[in-house]
């Protein structure tokens, strides 16, 4: 190895020992009033009390703790939007805080951080200089990672979305036939819950969890209309509320409404047909086209090569 590689090996150790000194001593600093103070007011309901952190159950997380939550306060300041991750935490169906998640995405940021460096440090070993550009492509795999996560969790959303209208015919149906059969709302609600599994049955099993706490059936399913981001899942909540609270006919809401859902999904699949209606032609064009022009005209190019043989 040559003078500069020893020097660049040495800068990195001294760098990793002065970051874990930081750390270390930023660990040791005293608690806020608020760490202090929260525990012994736990019992005490508020809705926008910070997470209590936890306890920290190895040394990596003693040591790296502190400046992963630092990290992920800095990414919420500069990202910020937290209600928008609040709600599609919450259509996604993950039981995390936007802290937490914020977490995540430093981690994802620090993950592609050092892919990049490893990169970065091995294009210097094979041809030094450039050394700003590799330190800008490091930095620009790190908000890489975050975003990434972002978006994953954006994708999550959707294909949750996408189960619960799948599934919601069916659970609508059965609901309906319940109720028909002289059940209540409450438990036709436990008995789908009970024989169903899925992202709708979770979200209603959540309802009736809210249900047998004391909540009223109407605000119950009023306050999944809130937390949904589809419509008609919405509109199926408000129109149990409705039927509950006024007395109409709930067999019949239901059965609308499974209706309209096939009928949306079925118009949707055909205006998806549309739209792909080029890609759709590709393999025909492309595979099946020229396999039959060789099949029809292959032998006739056989009998006029032997012919003039």
């Amino acid at each position: 190895m040559t003078l500069a590689t020893w020097g660049a090996v040495l800068g990195g150790l001294a760098a990793a020992g002065a970051l874990l000194v930081a750390v270390w001593a930023r660990s040791l600093r005293r608690a806020d009033l608020g760490v202090r103070v929260l525990p012994y007011l736990s019992d005490l309901p508020h809705p926008n009390r910070p997470a209590l952190p936890q306890v920290e159950s190895s040394a990596a997380r003693g040591v790296f703790g502190p400046l992963l939550r630092s990290a992920a306060e800095g990414v919420e300041r500069v990202l910020g939007g937290a209600t928008s991750v609040r709600r599609r935490l919450e259509r996604a169906g993950i039981d995390q805080t936007v802290h937490d998640f914020r977490v995540r995405q430093v981690l994802w940021g620090v993950v592609a951080f050092a892919v990049a460096a490893a990169i970065a440090v091995l294009e210097t070993l094979s041809s030094p200089g450039g050394s700003l550009a590799l330190v800008a492509f490091s930095l620009a795999a790190f908000a890489c990672g975050v975003l990434v996560c972002d978006n994953r969790l954006t994708a999550a959303v959707r294909d949750r979305e996408r189960l619960i209208l799948l599934e919601f015919p069916v659970v609508a149906e059965l609901l309906a036939l319940a109720v028909a059969a002289g059940e209540g709302p409450v438990a036709a609600l436990d008995r789908i819950t009970r024989r169903s599994h899925g992202a709708l049955s979770a979200d209603l099993d959540r309802v009736l969890a809210e249900i047998r706490t004391g909540a009223p059936v109407s605000h119950a399913f009023d306050a999944l209309a809130a937390r949904t981001g589809l419509p008609l899942v919405a509109r199926f909540a408000e129109g149990v509320a409705v039927s509950v609270e006024r007395g109409t006919p709930l067999a019949d809401v239901l059965h609308a409404q499974a209706a309209d859902v096939r009928e949306a999904g079925r118009r949707e699949l055909i205006e998806a047909g549309a739209r792909k209606e080029v890609l759709m032609m590709v393999p025909v064009v492309f595979l099946v086209l020229p396999v039959t022009v060789v099949f029809a005209f292959w032998p006739g190019v056989i009998g006029l090569h032997l012919a003039t043989a």
